[in-house]
């Protein structure tokens, strides 16, 4: 969740119709083969699990650029994409058989409109649902932006337009754009827009502005916006980080030491961890975009059903945001000191670390938090399973091979010790937080009966 410089890499055009090229392959513009015993006449209701995940690939894939292309912060980032799960999850919910609605178990989700004809085409009420919340999730941002979605949008439901009657198409893109402002109508009250007054603590050990911007602390009221599924950003406590101390004995001493010798004999491998997992904003979709680049890469290589892509982005999405809320909580509950101050103060004044250090405080790491939750939500629905994270081959990073989704959490938190961003304590507690956030969403919140 650092800074840093992004060089334009072409039209915002071609990347918007590369996208769609891609995701949109298996049904573009031959219609995708349906299971054994569902006939592909034109105009006969077919389930949601009849059809690939192509149209879901295509719009996380656009709410990941223009979250790059619009510098969007990782906990604001992490409400759009769970935002967007949610209302794609809500969407398809009536024709996915064995599957149950949220209603009533994400905080203050009471109701979402019925689907008014039991006969409708379900991937055009996901373009149509995505794309009405992409409008909704960016309202002011750049014209680029607004135009992408609209082209998309187009895009799609031109590939559409021969598995389905208009009739059909119709009455799929009016239950996608109902779902998507009752969607749109609950997180306006999410308390994600308050004005906020925050007034740093001064004193031994807490956070000050640090290089290279010394910028004021960003969202410092964000652990006060209502989660999806935990209770508040309250939920799942780590306990105090260790107690400010100067003493070479103290426990402070010992995790600032390792920082700063980390840095000092950095290998090759480790400075290559930080910058995979570093998720800069404006150069990258932040660090909960990297975990739906991840689910969109799985959804892709196993050719996955739109049902499972609604269930993986809603969880994915719904893990992110809550670990973003309960983390920042918890950073402004103890207003820690980032390593670069006190290594400076009391170690050595010249030090500076491999990646720049973001504007708020240490203590828990988000990139922790977040991807504690995030790989247990993906273990519980795809199993102890290897992969090969290919999602930075664009910032020319090679892909790198995991055994589990815990094993690539472990490193997206041990990256940050590299990076000479976070203590010891904000990574290792912030695993155990996020995993903590995980598992709490497992037990509240029921995709199946």
């Amino acid at each position: 969740m650092t800074t840093g410089s992004v060089t334009r890499r072409g039209p915002r055009l071609a990347i918007v119709c590369m996208v769609t090229l891609l995701a949109l392959a298996p049904t573009t513009p031959a219609l995708a083969a349906a299971p054994e015993g569902v006939p592909h006449a034109y105009g006969v209701a077919r389930p949601v699990d009849t059809f690939d995940a192509g149209v879901a690939i295509a719009w996380l894939g656009l709410f990941e650029a223009r979250v790059r292309a619009e510098r969007i912060p990782p906990p604001v980032a992490a409400r759009i994409y769970g935002l967007a799960g949610v209302t794609l999850y809500e969407t398809l919910v009536p024709g996915m058989t064995g599957y149950r609605s949220l209603v009533g178990q994400l905080n203050d989700l009471d109701a979402v409109p019925p689907p008014g004809h039991a006969k409708l085409h379900w991937p055009s009420a996901a373009n149509a649902a995505l794309a009405d919340a992409a409008r909704s999730l960016f309202a002011g941002r750049t014209p680029e932006t607004l135009a992408a979605i609209d082209e998309l949008e187009a895009s799609i439901a031109h590939s559409l337009r021969r598995q389905a009657t208009p009739a059909f198409r119709n009455r799929g893109v009016l239950r996608g754009r109902n779902v998507a402002a009752a969607i749109a109508a609950w997180a306006a009250t999410d308390g994600s827009a308050n004005a906020c007054s925050f007034t740093p603590p001064v004193g031994p050990g807490m956070w000050v502005p640090t290089l290279p911007a010394f910028a004021p602390p960003l969202l410092p009221c964000w652990g006060q916006v209502r989660p999806f599924a935990v209770d508040s950003g309250a939920a799942c406590p780590p306990g105090p980080p260790p107690a400010y101390s100067e003493d070479t004995a103290s426990a402070c001493f010992t995790e600032a030491f390792e920082v700063w010798e980390t840095g000092e004999n950095l290998t090759a491998e480790q400075a290559t961890i930080a910058g995979f997992w570093s998720d800069d904003p404006g150069l990258t979709s932040t660090p909960p975009g990297h975990w739906i680049a991840i689910t969109s890469q799985l959804l892709g290589e196993d050719a996955a059903r739109l049902d499972l892509a609604a269930e993986a982005y809603a969880r994915v999405g719904i893990a992110v945001h809550d670990a973003f809320i309960a983390c920042w909580y918890t950073k402004f509950e103890y207003n820690l000191l980032r390593p670069i101050t006190y290594i400076q103060d009391v170690i050595d004044p010249d030090w500076l670390p491999e990646r720049n250090t973001p504007p708020f405080a240490e203590y828990t790491s988000g990139h922790s938090v977040q991807s504690g939750a995030a790989a247990t939500v993906l273990t519980d629905l795809f199993g102890e399973r290897a992969f090969v994270d290919h999602t930075k081959a664009g910032l020319g990073f090679a892909p790198r091979p995991f055994a589990s989704f815990e094993a690539a959490a472990a490193e997206a938190a041990a990256s940050r010790l590299y990076g000479g961003i976070h203590f010891r304590s904000a990574i290792d507690l912030g695993v155990e937080q996020g995993r903590c956030i995980g598992d709490t969403i497992l037990e509240s919140v029921q995709f199946k009966p």
